[in-house]
């Protein structure tokens, strides 16, 4: 279990990162989600065939493996749009969100009976991020697509956990990568002509950035998450995903001087998200 835990601080800190290759990549949140999907998609098929894994499944299995892989592809496109639209403080900070989605979620999903200590402490979530939205007005767009991304990354998580329960964590990301990268790339052409680009070839240094992002952010980043959620309920593993912002925005601040565009709001509401992880992942150890 400890091992377990260890592995999911791992794959917060890779999530860190996340929102900063969303700043230095110069494409827009379409194109960067659909070739990271496709980048993602050529490593674990090489990691696939090097470490000779069974990666056959049936047609019916790809299709149900690649459906829930729509919902990382839709999760990405509106956290990307909201970095894009606000900064990478805004888009982190709002993925903290996932874990009162989840919350809610999940009883429903699953028909069961709420639970009374998941919504107290995703309250303190909740209240900290109200307090972070409150110190400046004019990121309100930024703040609804981040909002819309933790709902439907809240719901990747539940559905996520049911395939990690049968299946290899590295087969289940390469459907839902190959999945998401024919849905998106069959999408691209209405999402140009409405959001149209100079170029939709990524120039030397993008190219670079990509690699990085699919091979750790990404294959890395969600082979652990799948793996932590074979042990860690999906709750636990959301509510400590709140710990991402304060990875990100230590480096949005450090790179980008972000530090400036917050208030002392800001700082509370932050403090608010990590007592409500550290109490949630205290909670989680003494059941255990």
């Amino acid at each position: 279990m400890k091992n377990s835990y260890v592995l999911l601080h791992l794959a917060v800190i890779l999530a860190g990162f996340t929102g900063i290759f969303g700043k230095l990549i110069s494409l827009n949140e379409g194109l960067l989600v659909w070739y990271r999907l496709l980048f993602s998609a050529i490593i674990l098929f090489l990691i696939l065939k090097l470490l000779k894994i069974r990666y056959m499944v049936s047609s019916r299995e790809k299709f149900n493996i690649a459906k829930v892989g729509l919902l990382i592809t839709f999760h990405w496109l509106f956290f990307y749009a909201s970095i894009k639209y606000a900064n990478i403080s805004i888009g982190v900070v709002c993925y903290c969100l996932t874990s009162f989605f989840t919350a809610i979620f999940k009883p429903l999903i699953d028909r069961q009976k709420f639970k009374i200590s998941e919504l107290v402490l995703s309250a303190f979530t909740l209240l900290g991020i109200s307090l972070i939205f409150h110190f400046d007005t004019s990121y309100q767009l930024g703040i609804a697509l981040g909002v819309i991304s933790s709902a439907i990354g809240a719901l990747y998580t539940i559905y996520n956990q049911r395939l990690a329960q049968n299946y290899d964590s590295k087969v289940i990301n390469y459907y839902q990568m190959i999945g998401g990268t024919v849905f998106l790339g069959a999408l691209l052409p209405a999402y140009l002509y409405f959001f149209p680009v100079e170029s939709i070839i990524p120039g030397m240094k993008d190219m670079g950035y990509l690699l990085v992002l699919a091979l750790f952010c990404t294959v890395g980043l969600y082979v652990i998450f799948a793996e932590v959620l074979r042990k860690i309920p999906a709750f636990t593993v959301n509510l400590t995903f709140n710990l991402e912002p304060v990875y990100a925005i230590i480096m949005a601040f450090l790179f980008f001087n972000e530090s400036k565009q917050v208030s002392i709001a800001f700082y509370i509401g932050l403090l608010l998200i990590i007592i409500s992880v550290i109490l949630q992942t205290w909670i989680s150890i003494r059941k255990k």
